[in-house]
């Protein structure tokens, strides 16, 4: 029996507005030390299985309510099915005729939740190319981001935008440019404007997260939404800083002027505490890492975060501090 492989990785937002939607720009760099994985063969019937995500037996009531509060009520199956339910709408759509062969397919997942790291954009995107393999279908890289996002925000109604689709189909360090001007329509779904950079430019960087202190991405999203809509100046201003920063940080990397990303990094973070009233708990991950000397800044909207250092001295001093607030701390492994 063969079996179709597909992964993709968790993401950290290096530089840019803490979410995408607002017309500006980002980079994102894809780990590979957290990944989803999609495993998909031939079967009679198509048969989604459950993964270890989405278990309905549980030893207490408080196990079940935790597994809510971090999982939802689906679980990872309903990414799947959703995946699978747009995938035949876009091949309908453009005409192209899928075979009759059925499938079995289940996901698993180490990305831990909830901090930030893009788990359920990355079940999607290894779904989407597991379902391009098997019926021998090619959607135009470009364009897969904005299939994914509408699996989300359209299917499931989850608040998202487009950076974390970005890289997890693009991989490595990926600049994001979503003004107005570097925006198009292809095959009926705007696009942004993807550039690759070299991910041997990047001083060394550290991740780290808590699992306790994660919350559902949309919380934050829906948040900051309702003001940018709103009109509100100080949010306003803030986004254009945001996209501003990236591309200080862009022109560093593409440079070798490594050294300003510290600065950089350390003002997104500083805008963004600017404008929203962040969780006790997000902030003192922040404020303990910069104890060590090192910069630190969300790498999604909370739980985990993301900066530079400079030698291995202060990366076991960020470890040590980390830990003593319960965070596991990582030296990242960018995707080529």
């Amino acid at each position: 029996m063969q079996l179709i492989r597909h992964r993709a990785c968790a993401r950290a937002g290096l530089v840019g507005n803490p979410s995408d939607g607002y017309h500006g720009r980002t980079i994102s760099v894809a780990l590979e030390n957290f990944q989803a994985e999609t495993i998909l063969y031939e079967w009679d019937r198509v048969e989604v299985l459950l993964s270890q995500e989405d278990q309905s037996r549980f030893d207490s009531i408080y196990e079940l309510a935790d597994d809510v509060r971090l999982h939802g009520y689906y679980g990872g199956v309903r990414l799947v099915k959703a995946t699978i339910k747009v995938f035949v709408e876009y091949c309908r759509r453009e005409g192209v005729a899928l075979h009759d062969r059925n499938f079995a397919i289940r996901y698993t997942s180490n990305i831990p939740r909830q901090v930030g790291l893009a788990g359920s954009s990355a079940i999607i995107v290894a779904t989407l190319r597991a379902l391009m393999e098997f019926y021998g279908i090619e959607i135009p890289r470009e364009v897969q981001p904005s299939l994914v996002l509408s699996v989300e925000t359209g299917e499931l109604g989850i608040t998202a935008g487009l950076q974390d689709r970005v890289i997890q189909v693009y991989g490595g360090v990926v600049m994001m440019d979503f003004s107005r001007e570097r925006t198009r329509c292809v095959q009926g779904y705007e696009c942004g404007h993807y550039e690759s950079l070299d991910a041997a430019g990047l001083p060394p960087l550290y991740v780290a997260y808590s699992t306790d202190a994660g919350e559902p991405t949309e919380v934050f999203h829906n948040r900051l939404r309702e003001r940018f809509d709103a009109g509100d100046q100080e949010v306003v201003q803030a986004m254009t800083r945001f996209a501003d920063l990236a591309l200080e940080a862009s022109e560093a990397l593409r440079s070798g002027e490594t050294g300003t990303l510290h600065r950089i990094m350390d003002e997104n973070y500083d805008t963004r505490s600017a404008i929203c009233n962040l969780p006790t708990e997000h902030t003192t991950m922040v404020s303990a890492a910069r104890s060590t000397g090192a910069s630190a800044k969300f790498a999604g909207s909370g739980g985990a975060i993301i900066g530079t250092f400079r030698d291995e001295e202060m990366y076991q001093r960020l470890v040590e501090e980390l830990a003593a607030i319960g965070c596991q701390v990582l030296k990242p492994t960018v995707t080529s």
